[in-house]
């Protein structure tokens, strides 16, 4: 089996902006680099995965994707995540995919035992594999194997779209809840629980400095 895993990365200067009561512009930058180099090292690891494709319109991004060793797409035009996510599909098919995982590069609890859980699940033709965020809204990842088999439908209420279109096809259906799966930080609860598992010195369990904001 050949899987290719596809990132989708914000610009970092724009990325987390609903952290922007506790974090500052260039801290909420720092947090999303952090982030995405993270879950690179955690897609390294998994010798399952045969390469990472990396789709951003971010050069710095793209600059970081490339020092980890994956692939790049620059994504153009409008921002549109699952036309972007479409594209870099194709490019991961022209190459030999025959899986492909989408995983967000906010996933910081992020580990190789965790995207095993994803690809393990997914054991038969034609199925779907996916994790919800904590608030079983978003979709933190999804697997298909091949690929295409569902068109993307990323944004509000994505796992219940995601889940709906695979059953209207009749495809199988793997509903994978992990605590680090389901962890991504968007909002500041969700980084109050990541600096909760962090250890004391850590840098990201500091408090950011308080600021007024405009």
């Amino acid at each position: 089996m050949s899987v290719w895993a596809i990132v989708p990365v914000k610009p970092f200067r724009e990325a987390k902006s609903r952290l922007a009561s506790l974090l500052s512009a260039d801290e909420r930058a720092a947090l999303s680099r952090d982030f995405l180099a993270h879950t690179l090292d955690v897609l390294l690891a998994v010798k399952e995965i045969k390469q990472t494709l990396v789709v951003s319109r971010d050069t710095a991004a793209l600059q970081l994707a490339r020092k980890h060793g994956a692939h790049t797409v620059t994504e153009s035009g409008a921002p549109e995540l699952n036309a972007a996510l479409t594209r870099a599909t194709d490019v991961a098919v022209s190459f030999g995919a025959d899986g492909v995982l989408v995983l967000p590069s906010d996933l910081p609890l992020l580990a190789p035992d965790d995207v095993l859980t994803l690809l393990a699940a997914n054991g038969s033709p034609e199925c779907v594999s996916v994790a919800p965020d904590r608030r079983d809204d978003g979709t933190n990842a999804l697997f298909m194997r091949p690929p295409r088999l569902i068109p993307y439908a990323f944004g509000p209420q994505s796992f219940s779209r995601h889940v709906a279109v695979a059953r209207e096809r009749g495809l199988c259906i793997d509903v994978r809840r992990t605590d680090a799966l389901a962890l991504d930080v968007d909002l500041p609860e969700d980084l109050e629980i990541y600096q909760s598992s962090q250890p004391p010195n850590h840098p990201t369990t500091q408090p950011p400095k308080a600021r007024r904001l405009p």
